[in-house]
This record gives C-alpha cells, sequence and structure tokens, in this order.
C-alpha cells in the first residue's frame, strides 16, 4: 500500500515537471512566433510604403528619409486603429435587437 501511494506521487511529480518543461518551451516558440511575426511585418511594410517612392537607401540622407516615411505611416496605422477601436467602444451593442 505505501509503496503505490509513494509511485503515485513520484508519477504526479514527474508529470508535473514535465508539464512545466513544456510550458517553458511553448512560452518560447511563442515568443520566437511573434518576433518572426514582427520582422515579416516590419519588412512587407516597410517595401510597401517605399514602392514607388524614390529614395536612395544607399545614402545617409536617403535612409533619414524613408525612415521619416515608414514611421509616419506607422504612426497613421495605429492611429486608425485607435480610431476603429474607440468607435467601437462608443457604439451602443446592447440597445440593438436584430430580428432574424
Amino acid at each position: 500500500m505505501v509503496i503505490g501511494v509513494t509511485l503515485f506521487i513520484v508519477a504526479i511529480l514527474i508529470a508535473a515537471i514535465w508539464i512545466v518543461i513544456e510550458v517553458k518551451r511553448v512560452r518560447h516558440k511563442v515568443f520566437a512566433m511573434f518576433l518572426i511575426g514582427m520582422i515579416l511585418f516590419s519588412y512587407f511594410s516597410f517595401t510597401l510604403v517605399l514602392k514607388g517612392k524614390d529614395v536612395d537607401l544607399k545614402s545617409i540622407p536617403g535612409v533619414i528619409e524613408a525612415g521619416k516615411l515608414y514611421f509616419s505611416w506607422l504612426g497613421g496605422v495605429f492611429g486608425n486603429f485607435k480610431s476603429i477601436t474607440f468607435n467601437a467602444i462608443k457604439m451602443d451593442w446592447a440597445g440593438n435587437e436584430s430580428v432574424g
């Protein structure tokens, strides 16, 4: 009886340690995927913003101009998200009932 209880406790401890290690690994994978997503978003949005603009990225003034264009575009994107979120919060969601 005592050996059975001891084995049960050891099995629970082993499972708990395994779960903790897996949670840490998943958290690291999620963080890595987030970083990869941010890098891809930055690359594609940067190329999209500078498409059609005559910006020389081989000179310091050109890089500064490209940075200004990109960050002004990024500020506009965040401003749009802010206004959309604000308008969604202001809406009267409970007062409208749809008849289907």
